[in-house]
Order: structure tokens, then C-alpha cells, then sequence
């Protein structure tokens, strides 16, 4: 285990650029293995979840090579092969394995998925779109067993209870090697599903309508990568370090963007009183002024994002008056809250709606990142905060925010990871900046 030491109070300022989008990446490395060819990706982002998915691969028999931000894939001699536990509860996005090699093999052993511990996230609505595939599934001893059926998977019409990210994903890739059409209703919209379809349909599948509520998907017997995929960028990160320059900047501009994907973040943005200049791929964060409290509602895209809520808490601190954050996607999403209340923040939870009022300032502590948003809500409170704020299950952090260590420095930040039982005279190179470095 490790933890982060940030010597807070100090004003950033500079460039960053944006990595790959996390949860793109996290849906296209299982998506490679319906790849009859290798597959390359352009622009990984190098996190934790990238390392857990690949290490999954090689239990398939599907090695990868990662040089900078390029991912080299080759799933041409993959065997299918159980993934009941271990390394499938490293992450929940290893779920999307159950779709993938259920679409290449017709069948899938997958273990229940793991993650971020951020209230209920049932699975009902991929199982949904499997049986109307044609599929069979049932859960033994902690894992799913889902099987196609003699003919194979068929095409079908769908609807789904509830947006889904992740039950999108997972039956466009099980529908998109079905015979017939498969219409999806219902779906989500986010830009990550769009990035998920470009990449199939370069190899061949025929999806179309992914971003709008209708997906149809005409099966196709074969996939081959013939071109290299670069992945989007990260909103996400985007819209956190957006916020990180807006509660601790003396300017900084925030490059790799794609504005029109954070509309309903900027727009919030600007409710506050941040002012910013967007240009192409760059947005620029103005040093701020007086803030406004304002009340933050998260919404399926293109609403405000669940991932940016504990992001822009810290930002809304700094604001004056009362405002609160009410989470529609992940009402449980508060485990940051009391870590902030540690470090002097006036911030409560009455019924799963976060309250915020103006703080003053924040206090230097020893917290702990239960999640990685949560985690990159207490990294840019620790750096608008006075003193020393040690942050611990820092690994949380490394598994969705690309090279941060080095990100940090380069604006400015005094930070540094040190092993949970290493104390900060004995600072030495640790493993994770390396791999950040070499990757430069």
C-alpha cells in the first residue's frame, strides 16, 4: 500500500494534458479479444486498471505490449478459459469480459466484478440483454455462467429498465458477432460508447445510433483490426483538474480536451464564477475571484457527471452561501464527505444529499481515498489546504488518474509517494514514478 504526502497552500499553475479516457480504455481492452487480428490503441492512459486488465488477458493467452501510451493487443491465439475470481474483482469494468467472450465464444465464466465501493450497481439489465440474446445465464458460487445457445447468439430487440453504461457495453459486445439485428433501446449516450463503436466498426461490425437512445446492430461473422485506435480523451480527468485549477490556480491551461463532452460540467463551471477561454483542444482557468454556491445534480450524459461530483466538491468549499450536491446515479457516492469534515470542511449528509456551506479554510490531515473520485476529491482539497495531508489507499487514485505524480509536479505541486511504512526523510524513486517516467 502506498500513500501520498501533499504539502498543501501552494498555488499551481502551467499546462497538463489529458490522458486517454479511463472508461473508454476499460471497455476497449476486453473488446480487443473479438479482434481476429492484433489491435492497436493510441493514447492509454497509465493507470492501475490498465495493468489488472492486461494481466487478465494473459490468462486468456492474449499477450500485449505497452509502449508509451500504445497498447499492442494480440488475441489471434486465445483460449477461452474461466475468470471466476481473482483478478476479476480488481476492478468492475472486468465485467465487460462477460459480453466479450460471450460474443467471441458463446460462453463466459466470470466472477461478480469488484471496483470502487460506491453504493448498489446491480447487473440485471446486461443479464436482460443476454437472455434476449438467446443466452442462459445463472450465478454459481459467486460467478456468472452464461451460455449461448447451440445456433449461437441471435438478434433481438431490447429495452432497458434504466440507462446503463456499463449494460450498453456489454451487449453491444456480445450483439455485435449475433446473427440478425439487434436493437438496443434506451441506451446511454455517453462519449465513451461512441469511442466503443468506432473501434468495432473499424474492424468491421455495423453499429449504428450509439450516442442517441437507439442502437442497432446488424451481427457480423468476423472482426479484423486493420487500423490503430486512438482513444478519447478523458473527460473525466479533464473536468478534475478543471476544477483543481479553478480552487488552487494562478492560471493554468488544461490541454487534450474535448469541450463539447464536459458542456454540462463547464456550464456549472461558470454558474460558480470561474472564468475560462476555450481554444480547440484547450481549455485556460482564469485565477478566481468571489465564487457562488450553487446546487450540483448529476444526471445520465449529457447530464453533470456522477465521476465529477466529489471533483468539484472541494472547488464549491471556497463559494459563498449554501449549496448541495445530490447524486441521482449513485446516491451512496459520500465517502469523501467525511474525510473532508477531517480537514476542517463545513460539509454534511442528511438523506444522501451532500450540504456544503463556505469554508474558510482547510487543514492539512491524514485521510484515507476509499474510491478514486473520492480520492481525487481529498488530492485537491490536500492541495488547497494549509499544512500536510497524507492520503492513504493512494492506489485508488493510481487506477483512474493517468501519470498524476507527475502531472502535480509539473504544475507546481509539492507532492510525493512513499510506501505506507516509509516516512518522507527516506524518500526514494518508488515504482509507480518510474513507470510514470519511462512513459514519458
Amino acid at each position: 500500500m502506498k500513500k501520498m504526502i501533499i504539502h498543501g497552500g501552494k498555488q499551481l499553475s502551467g499546462e497538463v494534458v489529458i490522458g486517454g479516457a479511463k472508461n473508454s480504455t476499460v471497455a476497449l481492452i476486453p473488446a480487443s479479444i473479438l479482434s481476429e487480428s492484433k489491435v492497436q490503441l493510441d493514447g492509454v492512459p497509465l493507470i492501475q486498471d490498465v495493468s489488472n486488465l492486461r494481466s487478465i488477458l494473459v490468462d486468456m493467452n492474449v499477450p500485449s505490449e505497452l509502449t508509451g501510451t500504445c497498447l499492442e493487443i494480440d488475441p489471434t491465439a486465445i483460449i477461452s478459459k474461466p475468470l471466476p475470481n481473482g483478478k476479476i474483482k480488481s476492478l468492475r469494468a472486468s465485467y465487460y469480459f462477460m459480453g466479450a467472450l460471450l460474443g467471441r465464444f458463446g460462453r463466459a465464466i466470470v466472477g461478480l466484478p469488484g471496483g470502487d465501493d460506491i453504493g448498489p450497481r446491480p447487473i440485471d439489465q446486461h443479464i436482460k440483454g443476454f437472455e434476449a440474446l438467446g443466452a442462459t445465464v445463472s450465478n454459481e458460487r459467486g460467478a456468472m455462467f452464461i451460455q449461448a445457445p447451440p445456433e449461437g447468439l441471435h438478434g433481438a430487440k431490447i429495452y432497458f429498465d434504466m440507462v446503463s453504461v456499463g449494460a450498453t457495453i456489454n451487449v453491444i459486445l456480445a450483439a455485435v458477432r449475433a446473427t440478425g439485428t439487434t436493437t438496443i433501446e434506451n441506451v446511454a449516450k455517453e462519449p465513451e460508447i461512441i469511442d466503443l463503436a468506432t473501434f468495432l466498426n473499424n474492424m468491421g461490425a455495423k453499429i449504428r445510433g450509439a450516442g442517441t437512445d437507439t442502437i442497432r446492430i446488424d451481427g457480423v461473422p468476423h472482426l479484423y483490426a486493420r487500423n490503430s485506435h486512438t482513444i478519447i480523451p478523458d473527460r473525466i480527468e479533464a473536468g478534475t483538474y478543471l476544477a483543481m485549477a479553478a480552487a488552487i490556480g494562478n492560471g493554468i491551461t488544461v490541454k487534450n480536451i474535448i469541450s463539447e463532452h464536459l458542456d454540462s460540467f463547464l456550464a456549472k463551471m461558470e454558474e460558480i464564477g470561474v472564468h475560462f477561454e476555450i481554444v480547440e483542444d484547450c481549455i485556460y482557468v482564469y485565477p478566481t475571484g468571489d465564487l457562488k454556491m450553487v446546487t450540483v445534480k448529476t444526471m445520465p450524459y449529457p447530464g453533470f457527471a456522477t465521476d465529477l461530483q466529489q471533483p468539484i466538491t472541494p472547488l464549491l468549499l471556497k463559494a459563498q452561501g449554501e449549496g448541495m450536491i445530490v447524486d441521482t446515479i449513485y446516491p451512496k457516492r459520500v465517502r469523501h464527505v467525511p474525510e473532508l469534515v477531517r480537514m476542517g470542511a463545513n460539509i454534511t449528509v442528511e438523506n444522501d444529499i451532500i450540504l456544503l456551506h463556505h469554508t474558510d479554510k482547510l487543514q492539512g490531515t491524514d485521510v484515507t481515498a476509499d474510491e478514486i473520485r473520492a480520492g481525487a476529491s481529498l488530492m485537491i482539497a490536500g492541495l488547497m489546504a494549509e499544512g500536510i495531508t497524507t492520503i492513504h489507499k493512494v492506489e485508488n487514485i493510481l487506477r483512474g488518474y493517468d501519470r498524476v505524480m507527475w502531472k502535480l509536479e509539473r504544475l507546481g505541486a509539492d507532492v510525493e509517494m512513499l510506501n505506507e511504512d516509509e516516512d518522507p526523510e527516506d524518500t526514494e524513486l518508488d515504482d509507480h514514478s518510474l513507470v510514470e517516467k519511462k512513459a514519458l
